[in-house]
């Protein structure tokens, strides 16, 4: 029951990955989607699973329903930069694909992006016992990797055209 998260997460891949590979033409474009694909898979597997990496090993955790922080912050430390870190591809795809949407728009998103991942990992601790903690200092550095992201896109593209 504690891996059917995995098994999802990766026949949800697998089967856009065979999508993408199949329907998509533009070389570019096919490398970009599977690109994509491969991160999503790779941060799915990192939050939604009893696998965790702690930037020097990855292990399974045992079983249990984790831990809950929404009052204390913690806004540094290695684990807050590690996750501002993992976010920035997704602010990279967010800003990539809704080119027209501002700035502040993808720091909102990476509001609620950060909140889902942690309303989703409790539950899911609860659930599936995948021991996910809940911490608002995720939710604080999903939403800044989100927001650099998107930021260092608009900073690629305006040096680009000038």
């Amino acid at each position: 029951m504690r891996w059917l998260p995995l098994i999802i997460i990766l026949v949800l891949i697998a089967g856009g990955g065979l999508l993408a590979a199949n329907n998509i033409k533009e070389p570019d474009k096919r490398r970009w989607t599977l690109v994509s694909l491969a991160y999503m898979a790779g941060l799915g597997v990192i939050l939604f699973t009893p696998i965790s990496f702690n930037g020097l090993s990855v292990y399974v955790m045992p079983a249990g329903v984790g831990r809950v922080n929404y009052t204390r912050l913690y806004l540094h430390g290695a684990g807050f930069i590690e996750n501002i870190i993992l976010t920035m591809p997704l602010g990279f795809m967010i800003k990539k694909i809704f080119h027209q949407i501002p700035i502040s728009i993808v720091g909102l998103l990476g509001l609620v992006i950060g909140g889902g991942i942690e309303l989703a990992q409790y539950y899911m601790s609860q659930y599936w016992l995948i021991n996910r903690s809940s911490d608002i200092n995720d939710i604080i550095a999903n939403a800044l990797g989100i927001l650099v992201g998107g930021i260092l896109v608009v900073i690629y593209k305006t040096i680009k055209e000038n």
